[in-house]
This record gives C-alpha cells, structure tokens and sequence, in this order.
C-alpha cells in the first residue's frame, strides 16, 4: 500500500478513517471518555508521501515550555472561537508552530476524539504533504521539527508500555515508542496507536511498509 502514488494512497487512507470502527481502547490500554469541561483541542497528524516512503512530521516542543516542555508531539493546540472547526484549528496552530502552509496540506479525515489527563479533548486531524514544502519553525514554541517513517510508527510491536503514579496516587499507564534520539510518548503515542489501528496494520508482525532514510 505503502508504494501507492500519493492520490491513490490519500484516497484509500481517507476512505479507513471514514470506516473507523473505533473498539473503546488504545491497545491494552482503557481509553477515557469525553465529558462536559474539557477544554477542546486539535492536532495534525500530517502524513509526509515522500517517494523513499512515508513518514510523519512531528514537533519537540521547546524546553522552556510551562507545559510538556521538550515532548514530542504533534503540531496544533487549543480551539479558538474564530476557528470555527477541528481542522482550521488544527491547521492554523500548524502554521503558527512550524509554518507549514495550510494550503500544502490534502485533509484526509479525523481519528477518535482522545482525552488528556490534562484536561483537553484532542481531535487528532489527518492531512497529506507532499514535497517540496518549507518549514519555519516558532523558536518560542518549536525546539526541532523531525520526520519519523510511518511503517515505524505503524509497527505496534515496537511500542512499550509503562505506569506510573500521579500527583493524585492514581495509577495510570502510558505507551512510548524510541525514534533515533527522540522518545514518543503519552497522548502522541496513543493518537498514533489509533491511526495505526484505523489503517488497519495494528498487531500485524510485518506491516507491508517500505523503508525510509533516516531523517
């Protein structure tokens, strides 16, 4: 699937994320519900086709950040009223973060809402990029904007799973996933357990995934 040409694989991932039939869990993992005071978010999980294989671009997040300072995570952020939807959401804090234009981006469809510890309700947006684009990261907000291969990312063998206690003595558990120097984790691992889950690849031992360079 993976050496599709980009319309071709747009179309066929589009018509996944339509089709989703989203079992509760993340993994082994219990997903938690939505309810009323969560503050609404949205992410882009963009989709780089590039013709040595896909990957995902993705952000780590600058360390003086008061919150998730030096994560991984995905560009996006909180909805604002004049957003007016999940994806403009999702888009204009893409822009704003990484200055990835938004008309660079083919909107392929949404994963399941997810909901954060930290009081958010995240609806993760899927968009294509196709190359050549230019980046111009926030230095405020962005430390490093890195590409990670997707067949990686899709591969859920290669995901671990911990706990740990927090500040209220609950146990709470988490998955991560090691790319080169960056450790992936929490809320990103899960929405990315998710796509691999809704393309239909997750739990398979070879995903049908061509290799990428390193980047």
């Amino acid at each position: 699937m993976w050496s599709m040409e980009a319309g071709e694989a747009a179309d066929w991932i589009s018509g996944r994320l339509s089709g989703y039939d989203f079992t509760g869990r993340v993994g082994d993992l219990s997903y938690r519900p939505a309810d009323d005071g969560l503050r609404p978010a949205a992410v882009l999980v963009p989709l780089v086709w590039r013709l040595e294989g896909p990957t995902v671009l993705l952000t780590r997040r600058a360390e003086n950040l008061p919150a998730h300072g030096g994560q991984v995570s995905f560009p996006g952020g909180k909805l604002e009223r004049e957003d007016g939807s999940a994806e403009r959401a999702a888009l204009r804090e893409t822009w704003e973060e990484t200055g990835l234009e938004a008309g660079r981006v083919r909107l392929l469809g949404r994963l399941p809402d997810y909901v954060t510890i930290t009081g958010f309700v995240v609806t993760p947006v899927v968009g294509m990029v196709l190359p050549p684009f230019e980046l111009h990261p926030e230095p405020g907000e962005v430390a490093e904007v890195f590409e990670a291969p997707l067949p990686l990312l899709m591969d859920t063998g290669a995901y671990q799973r911990h706990s740990h206690r927090g500040d209220d003595g609950q146990l709470r558990a988490y998955m991560s996933l090691d790319w080169q120097r960056h450790r992936i984790w929490g809320a990103t691992a899960a929405m990315l357990w998710l796509l691999a889950d809704a393309l239909g690849v997750a739990g398979q031992d070879a995903p049908p995934f061509r290799s990428c360079p390193d980047r």
